[in-house]
């Protein structure tokens, strides 16, 4: 079973950087995926960004590349959703998943994850 848990999510001044963290506990296989969803307001859960546990290669949604990165730590028990110059836009539910495929495999679509943290609100405020 896997278990994630999503942290550091808040108040955010606009124009300012924040990092949320996944936590990850259980088992899957070493060449899963990790993944980074949000749901803003008016909007359905869209996909942000995801990594690739065999070797930490990253990939942003295009709309997001250059403000949003991803990174996983180690020993690959957490993986980070950097964001900067946020804006009023970026307020919404930020959250983690996992499967056990590797990335291209594994995609942006929610079916292609497997298990699920409960989410963190980020609210930037201007």
């Amino acid at each position: 079973q896997v278990h994630l848990v999503e942290s550091g999510g808040g108040l955010v001044q606009a124009g300012t950087s924040t990092r949320l963290t996944c936590s990850f506990s259980g088992t899957t296989r070493g060449d899963g995926t990790m993944g980074w969803f949000r749901q803003v307001s008016g909007k359905a859960r869209e996909f942000v960004g995801a990594v690739r546990w065999s070797d930490g290669k990253a990939f942003i949604t295009n709309g997001l590349k250059g403000r949003f990165t991803v990174s996983s730590g180690a020993p690959e028990k957490e993986v980070f959703l950097h964001m900067n110059n946020l804006n009023v836009d970026d307020t919404g539910a930020y959250y983690c998943a996992a499967s056990t495929n590797p990335w291209p495999q594994t995609g942006v679509y929610e079916y292609d994850y497997a298990f699920w943290g409960h989410g963190t609100q980020v609210t930037i405020s201007s």
